[in-house]
């Protein structure tokens, strides 16, 4: 059964980016991943009561993010694994680390659609991706955000 992975997040990027998938892509004989890495860089470095709210807000956010991927799966009738990991790495390098760990056969992200000059500078995690997946990328851009 071949793997796909979907990179997601709670943004109208990714959302188009799995309805893209699902429309395009998609085949019953897929497994299918959805991934979400939540950054964790700082936590080490905070107090006790700042890490329960850390910890708090990505305990909701993984709520939120697999009630909404949930709906969206169901409602395309696709079977998904949503796994949303706390990373100690920026995000774009927890999805490339697992794109390499679980090698599917291809990978699917959404991009905002930022300019030359702001992706330079900020970087870009489907950019990143693009570059360092071991597989081909599939880059969704919204035609009309």
């Amino acid at each position: 059964m071949a793997l796909v992975v979907v990179a997601i997040d709670e943004s109208k990027f990714a959302q188009y980016a799995f309805k893209f998938y699902a429309e395009h892509l998609h085949k019953p004989s897929y497994r299918v991943i959805l991934y979400h890495a939540l950054e964790n860089l700082f936590a080490k470095d905070i107090s006790a009561a700042r890490l329960a709210e850390y910890n708090s807000k990505c305990e909701k956010k993984t709520a939120a993010l697999t009630e909404l991927y949930t709906k969206l799966a169901e409602d395309r009738q696709i079977e998904v694994e949503i796994r949303v990991e706390k990373v100690g790495v920026r995000p774009e390098h927890a999805i490339s680390d697992f794109i390499t760990q679980e090698k599917p056969k291809f990978v699917v992200t959404g991009t905002r659609g930022v300019g030359v000059v702001r992706r330079t500078i900020l970087g870009s995690t489907s950019d990143f991706i693009l570059h360092h997946a071991n597989c081909p990328v599939v880059i969704c851009t919204m035609e009309d955000p």
